[in-house]
């Protein structure tokens, strides 16, 4: 195909334009030109996406078989290069998130749950799921059928900026005693950003349109598996010590949130790791093992060194605090945990 990726740069984009390389497709990526250089094969334009004029003039009058769109911010910025590509490319696919769903979410859930208010014309950036639902809805305005909307789950994976993997592989390196967020046995639904990328490029290919949760199958995985598999890939000698989530509660320790494991109030909410995944399924939704992911994750951090966390992820001192860590790893070593 002929694709342009509206980003490209990081995390998913960056697995985007890497897989579709693979791939053979013919690449052009649109972004600020600061963060990385092109990669070889690649035709990149430069804009920055708030400004329409600038990306009408970088866009020009080139044509593609396919457009995917990464933005996380004011859907008006989506809503803008929908409508200059609409004519011009015969399908859009959209990088949106379970976010757009209205919370509580219901355990089970498919792309029928309720979903919360979206305004595609909206400048506001802080808002994280009603900036992804104004963006399906700037997408769905120009595209209509033609419109991909990948409702994501955990991103994980190569490259990823949220700072969830990269911390705990940092973290496991080091050895010793530390925190696991408990019980070991909570299952976590994820998706890999190369698996999102090959599917939504295969979707493109075959005209596939529609929301679709995009996940691996709900319990596939637990959360005890996935830091035992990390530790693996790391060689480190760290000893896992599990926190029961109502422990973790009562010290006001959010430790087990950066994966949605549980909420500050909310030790065991439900929904977040049982999305209905049928539909990606049925379209052709494939997921690699998850030593894969982690051990791939290892060696790019190795290699590369941390990313720049995104502006929009939490601060890993909003979930993370040594001094807490020590005295919850305390009550449960000399038995006044439970």
């Amino acid at each position: 195909m002929k694709l342009l990726v509206l980003g490209g740069t990081h995390h998913v984009g960056r697995a985007v334009v890497e897989t579709a390389l693979e791939r053979g497709d013919e690449v052009t990526t649109l972004n600020r030109g600061l963060s990385r250089v092109p990669a070889p094969g690649i035709r990149a334009l430069v804009a920055d996406r708030r400004d329409t004029e600038a990306v009408q003039a970088a866009l020009g009058r080139q044509e593609w078989h396919a457009v995917i769109d990464t933005w996380a911010w004011a859907p008006r910025v989506v809503r803008d290069s929908a409508h200059l590509l609409a004519g011009r490319a015969g399908h859009y696919g959209y990088v949106s998130s379970r976010g757009v769903y209205r919370w509580p979410w219901p355990p089970g859930a498919d792309e029928h749950a309720p979903l919360v208010d979206g305004d595609p014309a909206s400048e506001v950036d802080a808002d994280y799921p009603a900036a992804k639902r104004g963006g399906e809805l700037a997408v769905l305005e120009a595209f209509g059928e033609r419109a991909l909307l990948a409702r994501a789950g955990t991103i994980l994976g190569p490259y990823e900026d949220v700072g969830r993997i990269p911390w705990w592989l940092r973290r496991l390196a080091k050895g010793g005693q530390m925190l696991a967020p408990g019980p070991a046995d909570t299952p976590l639904q994820y998706i890999d950003a190369r698996d999102l990328a090959s599917w939504m490029l295969a979707s493109a290919e075959n005209g596939v349109g529609g929301a679709s949760n995009v996940a691996g199958p709900p319990g596939q995985v637990t959360i005890g598996e996935l830091l035992a598999t990390a530790l693996a890939v790391t060689g480190a000698d760290a000893e896992l010590v599990w926190a029961p989530a109502e422990l973790l509660e009562e010290e006001r320790f959010p430790l087990g949130m950066e994966f949605g494991l549980r909420y500050l109030n909310d030790p065991a909410p439900t929904g977040i790791h049982d999305a209905d995944v049928g539909a990606a399924l049925a379209a052709g939704l494939t997921c690699r093992p998850l030593r894969d992911t982690l051990a791939d994750t290892w060696a790019w951090l190795r290699a590369e060194g941390d990313p720049p966390t995104r502006p929009d992820a939490p601060a890993t001192d909003t979930w993370f605090d040594p001094a807490t860590e020590r005295h919850v790893l305390a009550r449960l070593t000399q038995g006044g945990g439970r």
